[in-house]
């Protein structure tokens, strides 16, 4: 099976072309029907770059709100599914700029069990190292590897999700590994 229809199978079967048309033409109910196929795929993708249900949802939301509102702008329908990711992943990162300015940090329930296991002498579990790593990158740089490695995403469709040349596409997900398993060196010398 070839990369285009793997993919496809994980996002969920391709969005009719006319259903797309419909909703750029300002049919509500085409646009809901976009919605509810793709609500699951973009809360996915908000909450691998945000870390935080709250937050994710929030993105998502606004991710959809935007669609609508840009939806008629939508040059090439046919990229329909990369330019909702990059709405996505821009909305991802305003949520993330708003949540910073506010100061506001929540804990996850799943990194409180974490600590808790870690203080019953329980050894530290890949998925809490990665997550834990994972937060203190840039949103940026959580925002390449999710869509690479997560959703699968090649160079060129990194670019084009994130409006950046090839080249750059590259290097960025190159440096975002490189921070990454420097962030994981950082947690196991400290003993996490």
């Amino acid at each position: 099976m070839g990369e285009r229809a793997r993919r496809d199978t994980r996002i969920g079967p391709a969005i009719d072309r006319s259903l797309i048309d419909r909703a750029r033409n300002g049919d509500l109910d085409a646009f809901e029907t976009i919605v509810r196929a793709r609500m699951d795929d973009v809360y996915r993708l908000t909450s691998a770059i945000l870390g935080n249900e709250a937050d994710a949802r929030d993105a998502a939301q606004e991710t959809f709100v935007a669609a609508w509102r840009q939806l008629a702008r939508l040059r090439e329908p046919e990229k329909f599914e990369a330019w909702l990711q990059r709405v996505a992943v821009n909305s991802a990162r305003q949520t993330h700029r708003s949540r910073s300015r506010r100061r506001i940090r929540e804990i996850p329930s799943s990194t409180v069990a974490a600590l808790a296991d870690r203080a019953a002498g329980a050894p530290p579990d890949d998925a809490a190292i990665l997550d834990a790593a994972l937060a203190r990158l840039p949103v940026d740089q959580r925002a390449i590897l999710v869509l690479h490695h997560l959703e699968g995403r090649p160079i060129a469709e990194l670019a084009s999700i994130l409006e950046i040349p090839e080249g750059t596409a590259k290097s960025r997900l190159f440096t975002a590994r490189r921070a990454l398993a420097d962030a994981i060196r950082a947690d196991e010398a400290r003993g996490r």
